[in-house]
């Protein structure tokens, strides 16, 4: 654990003591802060009390006289409402940070890394984090990835943190000082919690202001508001800019030709990689992620057969088109990360053959983006809460069951995939939130993976 000694002898609020608040309140403590923790939940306060932070109830404190407030990414502090707690924080003029904030403070020697987008996010993290450790770097992942940053090893002025950084993050980390900025894509998400797409772009850019005067901005330009963005920072002159593509040429950049990653940034065009020999790194959405995190480690110093070599032994992430196993012709991927449509649509747009698996809370107001893929799609099987939504949307496009269960779903697509002759692909990827049958989307995926490893390995009849 990294202590954290910028607020010692201060008085600092930490509200949410799930993983990373519970982690900070322990390491303000160690660096002499006065630790005063809430969570509004029982589970919370039982589990800091567990760690010996005493708790102290937030509501009606003299926030003039509290040095910052540490608030959980997952309590908004503006949209849909502000938590009563955050809304007397800012009413005091408190500064509202998270965890990460905290890192930047305690470890200010360091170069960071920050990594945002609505997907892809985790994985281009992870193989960022794989190709400096195989490259000799010392190097260290966290941040919305899963790992709270203050669990990490503390590094020194030679240490690179590689942090995916959620929007809700991007909004409370004032202290961070970015090298490296990259920003992946932007398509709708969390506009609930940002108040329009228009707030959601806004937390998406916020990380090109949290950056060193020498920071080198990566973005992809594949979508029309990360284009947008690049165009205004490409006017501020601020960074060096690296843009990124995969379906078009990016100058002074990296993109793809076909499936070849290409290496622009010296104005040379030299082919890198053939994208296609990446088992773990399948589909046009994780050429995107190759990209940025050539481009990445391109900025950081590394040469171009150095970062291909770690690309080709690079392990992938769990729940993210994760292949679990093939029985006879039939393969099962859980892509339980897919917790919306669009980044539903890329698996579908890697597979044909699919039996697809879908289902659970859904955010958005159609399955827009997944329509024109749906010919790939041999029988959707619908699960979960958005269950009779799908049904109607699908209605007349695509052969489908209604499913009470997830296991369910697996079992019929099991037996359908093993009666074709040529096979296919068993594809858990929902579409949707987890939260009606399953506490997140990894024990989701873990579940799935669990049925996935106990079918007989003997083709059905």
């Amino acid at each position: 654990m990294i202590e954290v000694a910028a607020f010692a002898n201060q008085p600092v609020a930490v509200l949410g003591l799930a993983r990373s608040g519970l982690t900070a309140a322990v390491a303000l403590t160690a660096g002499g802060a006065k630790v005063l923790a809430w969570d509004d939940y029982e589970a919370g306060r039982k589990a800091a009390e567990a760690r010996g932070i005493p708790l102290t109830d937030l509501a009606g404190q003299d926030w003039s006289k509290i040095a910052a407030l540490v608030l959980s990414p997952g309590i908004p502090h503006t949209f849909p409402k502000p938590h009563p707690i955050a809304a007397e924080a800012i009413a005091a003029g408190c500064a509202i940070v998270c965890d990460i904030d905290l890192l930047a403070r305690a470890v200010p020697e360091a170069t960071y890394v920050g990594i945002t987008g609505t997907n892809g996010k985790s994985t281009t993290t992870a193989l960022v984090g794989h190709i400096l450790k195989r490259a000799g770097r010392a190097a260290a992942i966290g941040g919305n990835i899963g790992v709270p940053v203050l669990d990490l090893a503390r590094l020194d002025a030679d240490g690179i943190y590689v942090l995916e950084l959620s929007s809700y993050q991007l909004e409370r980390i004032p202290s961070v000082a970015l090298d490296v900025a990259v920003l992946l894509n932007i398509t709708p998400d969390h506009l609930d919690r940002h108040g329009s797409m228009d707030g959601y772009i806004a937390a998406k850019r916020q990380i090109f202001e949290q950056t060193a005067e020498t920071a080198t901005a990566i973005i992809s330009l594949d979508d029309p508001a990360s284009r947008g963005v690049l165009m205004e920072l490409m006017m501020a002159n601020r960074h060096r800019i690296v843009p990124i593509s995969v379906t078009a040429r990016a100058a002074g950049g990296v993109f793809v030709d076909g499936h070849m990653l290409i290496d622009d940034i010296d104005r040379k065009a030299v082919q890198v990689l053939d994208l296609k020999t990446l088992p773990t790194l399948m589909g046009r959405h994780n050429w995107q992620n190759a990209a940025a995190a050539y481009a990445t480690c391109r900025a950081l110093g590394l040469e171009a057969d150095v970062i291909a070599a770690a690309m080709r032994d690079f392990p992938g992430l769990a729940h993210r088109q994760e292949k679990i196993r093939d029985i006879g012709r039939v393969a099962y991927i859980n892509d339980s990360k897919a917790t919306n449509t669009d980044s539903a649509a890329q698996a579908l747009a890697t597979y044909e053959r699919i039996y697809w698996l879908a289902g659970g809370v859904f955010k958005e107001e159609s399955l827009g983006a997944l329509i024109p893929l749906l010919p790939r799609v041999r029988e959707a099987f619908l699960f979960g809460e958005s269950t009779p939504k799908f049904a109607s949307w699908l209605n007349g496009r695509v052969l489908m069951s209604e499913c009470a269960s997830m296991n369910e779903a697996l079992m019929r697509a099991h037996e359908a995939a093993q009666k074709a002759p040529d096979g296919g692909i068993v594809l858990l990827s929902p579409a949707c939130a987890s939260f009606d049958q399953f506490k997140d989307f990894e024990d989701r995926g873990d579940k799935f993976r669990a049925a996935v490893e106990a079918l007989p390995e003997k083709e059905a009849a």
